[in-house]
């Protein structure tokens, strides 16, 4: 039997979405193969979809000091930290193939103080959990800190912002009860 998208709200079908956003959702799964389940929860809500993904765009999709692997190891430590079961195996899997480490997602995760990561990357994921966590307690110190890894002022803000982006998404997958796609589990575990 297959198992909910979400156990909270109900998804709309997708002849019953705007133009737009079952355009994007048919040009994800042509390129995926599947649609995350994100996509089909956040429909429900068509402004607020278009809202999140087009900050979600802006935020993981850009050229910086960050790679598109660090910004997805953010990702998966701070939706560990806010114990979002969706994101971590979903962006876990995308860790994987940008990071091309099948067991770097599972490290960062459980523990990326103990994964195998840089200390510029530890130091980074350090301050997405303080921004996560405890966004209070940021002091002049912790920039300090984090800059001398040779982060500029403009990679400290995606990190903090990415940090706070995923501490909504997080919690919006947690109450919606999303469940991750069967699909994400393996992705990025087995050379093709």
């Amino acid at each position: 039997m297959s198992q909910p998208i979400a156990k909270r709200f109900p998804t709309p079908a997708l002849d019953k979405m705007p133009a737009d956003i079952r355009d994007r959702i048919l040009a994800v799964q042509e390129k995926s193969g599947f649609v995350p389940n994100v996509f089909l929860t956040l429909a429900y809500r068509p402004d607020e979809f278009r809202a999140f993904f087009a900050y979600h765009d802006a935020l993981m999709d850009k050229d910086s000091g960050l790679t598109k692997a660090e910004r997805e190891m953010i990702v998966v430590a701070t939706s560990s930290a806010n114990q979002c079961h969706y994101c971590v195996v979903a962006h876990g899997a995308i860790l994987r193939i940008r990071a091309k480490n099948p067991q770097i997602a599972d490290q960062v995760a459980i523990n990326y103080r103990k994964a195998d990561i840089t200390p510029r990357q530890r130091a980074m994921l350090d301050f997405a959990m303080k921004v996560s966590r405890a966004a209070e307690e940021i002091s002049e110190q912790d920039f300090a800190d984090i800059s001398r890894h040779g982060f500029s002022d403009d990679d400290i803000w995606d990190i903090a912002a990415i940090s706070a982006f995923f501490a909504l998404s997080n919690r919006m997958a947690n109450v919606t009860g999303m469940r991750p796609n069967d699909e994400f589990y393996m992705m990025g575990r087995l050379p093709k």
